[in-house]
């Protein structure tokens, strides 16, 4: 697969993280090891460099995959979406398993009910 940087989401991400954690952008970019001026360019949807890209999914403390967006007409399925939030579920070690399965549960029936609709909408 072919793909390109995901710049939008990689940029709500880190927003969002940074909203939690009470934090400026000035200080992402240091904590982060990267120049403000890159998180400036990323909000005017310019790609950060690799080292930059790097440095920031290492700060979110997410896979790359996560940021990187298919081409040629590729989509992700509605399986792949399922593994990938079970796999963040997994990484939450504040939910126990039963939390887990409670929100697994949830975005399994969420999706089959988005491709019913699909289907016969």
């Amino acid at each position: 697969m072919t793909g390109k940087v995901d710049v939008a989401g990689l940029y709500a991400a880190l927003d969002a993280a940074r909203r939690d954690r009470g934090m400026s952008w000035r200080q992402v970019a240091g904590d982060a090891g990267v120049s403000p001026s890159l998180l400036s360019r990323m909000a005017n949807h310019q790609r950060p460099d690799l080292d930059g890209f790097v440095a920031l999914v290492q700060w979110l403390g997410v896979s790359a995959e996560t940021f990187m967006s298919a081409t040629t007409g590729e989509r992700r399925t509605e399986g792949d979406l399922a593994t990938e939030v079970s796999l963040l579920l997994r990484a939450h070690k504040d939910l126990d398993e039963d939390d887990r399965r409670h929100l697994q549960d949830v975005v399994e029936s969420t999706l089959r009910h988005i491709r019913a609709v699909r289907d016969n909408g």
